[in-house]
């Protein structure tokens, strides 16, 4: 699956909210986040790969304070001499190896859980750099895996797509993608795992603007990539929430 996502900053500590939601904020300057090099084209996990190679390198930088709306946001860098690589950034939020101490050992938390939102700020400083971003949620339980892939196609026509589960690959919303450059976004995906276990994609909101979708179909992942002209580039993350129920 090729990811592409830009950088950014979780908001808050697992707080209670109304109906059993909780929130985990701030998630962009505290500990968990991995990151892992894809190379084309099968885009599987490069084992050989550092964040100082040639073919591929990246870093993350937490409490930056400019560009920040929080004043601790995180900066996300990609860059390297492979077109179209991408970096994955993954945070075990509930269950298996939880950063957030939410372990759920006795398996009794993450079934109940059928409804995420994925709130984020991002910064772009070079937009037309960026082939596409992409922002994930990723649930895994009962045997089954459950991915909801949103990705801002960039350089193919300012489209989002979403992740077609059982046929592994994407799928054209029709929903346009322009976000600011040189500018905060504010994007806010909704999703829902359904009784009858199926994927609900149900809105997508970049800067105000709400866009729903009829497709039917826990870890968040976020991702950058590389163009076809190698140009490096930066992204920074600030507010980002992960709320559930």
């Amino acid at each position: 699956m090729k990811l592409y996502k830009f950088a950014f900053l979780l908001l808050a500590l697992l707080t209670s909210t109304a109906f059993g939601q909780k929130t985990v904020s701030n998630l962009q300057n505290q500990k968990g986040w991995q990151g892992f090099a894809l190379l084309p084209s099968k885009y599987l996990i490069c084992s050989t790969c550092s964040g100082t190679g040639s073919k591929i390198n990246w870093y993350r930088k937490p409490g930056i304070s400019s560009p920040s709306l929080s004043g601790k946001t995180t900066e996300h860098h990609i860059g390297g001499t492979t077109a179209f690589a991408d970096v994955l950034w993954n945070n075990h939020i509930i269950g298996d190896f939880s950063s957030q101490g939410i372990h759920d050992y006795n398996h009794t938390l993450v079934p109940t859980l059928h409804n995420f939102v994925y709130d984020v700020y991002f910064y772009v400083k070079n937009l037309p750099a960026s082939q596409a971003l992409e922002f994930d949620i990723n649930q895994f339980t009962g045997g089954k895996s459950f991915i909801w892939g949103h990705e801002c196609r960039l350089a193919g026509g300012h489209e989002w797509d979403i992740w077609n589960n059982v046929n592994k690959h994407w799928s054209p919303t029709g929903v346009p993608c322009y976000p600011k450059n040189n500018a905060w976004n504010h994007l806010v995906i909704k999703v829902q795992r359904t009784s009858g276990g199926k994927l609900l994609f149900k809105s997508i909101t970049l800067n105000g603007k709400t866009a729903t979708t009829k497709w039917h179909g826990v870890t968040i992942n976020y991702q950058q990539d590389l163009d076809r002209y190698k140009t490096a580039y930066s992204i920074w993350l600030d507010k980002l929430n992960f709320t559930y129920w």
